[in-house]
This record gives structure tokens, C-alpha cells and sequence, in this order.
């Protein structure tokens, strides 16, 4: 629903615990042969999605102030720009990082952990889908994307730029629903190794307990 029309603009599924146990086994099968593919391929892969998101702007924006209620222009000018710029800011790093490192009679290597939930809010969301989910991707690791279910339709475009860009399959999952069902089973589902989650504090603390049963690493913006 619009919050400033209060229009019905759109309709998506209200995911199982089932559905979020079809997308991390995907995520997981597609793991191995994409922890170990090139960086510049991986650079490639994410490049193509920058050069969709910059033929979409006016989509992108249009469906962002359509369904969160920020003003067109702040949508056209922060909400996008914004997400793009940290596209391009993670691909730059990604060019130099140093994944393995030589240092005094020993070396340190940087490995992909393996599947990351990410969850993200409703207020930036193509901002912060950019910020968890394009520098898992660099880095070698597979994803499982829940929005928030107040703001996903951009999330679903998001989606489908990385169809189009040709992702491989299993390696960028979305499951739409809310905290109490899908978030809350990514939290504590086995074969995540890693959450990454803005959002309230009441929220931050229910998953770092899920999360603690399992070892996963937790990383929290309250």
C-alpha cells in the first residue's frame, strides 16, 4: 500500500519457512564453484549490475517513492545515486584487496564465509540492499535477500538486474516476508554462515540469539 496515495501498488508472497530452506539450499549448492571464480569475473558480473541500475534510475525512483513515500526528487537525487555510488566504491576496492597477505614468517588469507542473510529496512532500500549484497557478491559468497516488507518491490527489481546480468543461478536469492517468519528462520537456519541486519534494536537482539546456537558471525546496524 502507498503510504502517501494509500493505493494498492502491488502484491508479493508472504514466504514459508519452506521458501527460505529452497533459497539458502541454492545459495549453498552455488557456493563452491562461485567462492572460487575469478575477481574479475565476479567484477564483471557486478559491473553489468551497475550499468542496468544506471539505465533504470527513473524506474528505480519512481518505484522507491511509490512505495516508501519520499518526495520524487529525493528519490531521483539521494535514494539512487546513492546505492549506485557504493556500487561503484565496492568494485574500486575490490581491485586492489588484498585476499591474501604476506606478513612476518606467516600469511593471512582472506576467504568468502559462505551463505549471508541479509536483511534490510524499509527507509533506503536500495542503499543498503547495495551495501550487504553487491560486497558479498565481490567477495566470493552466495546471498539470501530478505527486505523489508514495508518497501520490496525495489528489491524485486533488484532481483531481476541480476538475472539480467547473468548471476549464476543460486548465487543472489530473494525471499519477501516479514521478521517473524522469514527473518527469524534465516536467523537461526544451519546453513547460513553469516547475518547481516539493519533495523531496530528489539529485532538485532532476537537474531544475535538465533544466531549464537549456530556460530554465526552477526554483524548489526540498530
Amino acid at each position: 500500500v502507498s503510504p502517501y496515495s494509500e493505493a494498492v501498488i502491488g502484491q508479493i508472497a508472504a514466504s514459508s519457512a519452506a521458501d527460505v530452506d529452497l533459497a539458502v539450499a541454492a545459495a549453498r549448492r552455488a557456493f563452491p564453484a562461485f567462492s572460487r571464480s575469478p575477481v574479475a569475473e565476479r567484477m564483471a558480473l557486478l559491473g553489468r549490475i551497475k550499468a542496468l541500475l544506471e539505465e533504470r534510475v527513473e524506474l528505480f525512483a519512481q518505484t522507491i517513492s511509490r512505495e516508501m513515500g519520499c518526495a520524487i526528487g529525493f528519490a531521483r537525487a539521494s535514494q539512487i545515486p546513492f546505492g549506485i555510488a557504493h556500487v561503484e566504491a565496492q568494485i574500486e576496492v575490490l581491485a586492489s584487496y588484498p585476499f591474501l597477505k604476506q606478513a612476518s614468517g606467516f600469511a593471512i588469507a582472506k576467504e568468502p564465509i559462505g551463505v549471508c542473510a541479509l536483511i534490510t529496512p524499509w527507509n533506503w532500500p536500495m542503499n543498503q540492499i547495495a551495501l550487504k549484497a553487491i560486497p558479498a557478491m565481490l567477495a566470493g559468497c552466495t546471498c539470501v535477500l530478505k527486505p523489508s516488507e514495508e518497501s520490496p518491490l525495489n528489491a524485486m527489481l533488484f532481483a531481476e538486474f541480476c538475472h539480467d546480468a547473468g548471476i549464476p543461478a543460486g548465487v543472489f536469492n530473494l525471499v519477501n516476508g516479514d521478521g517473524a517468519g522469514v527473518g527469524s528462520t534465516l536467523s537461526a537456519h544451519p546453513d547460513v554462515e553469516m547475518i547481516s541486519f539493519t533495523g531496530s534494536t528489539r529485532a538485532g537482539k532476537a537474531i544475535t540469539k538465533a544466531a549464537a546456537e549456530s556460530l554465526k558471525r552477526v554483524t548489526l546496524e540498530l
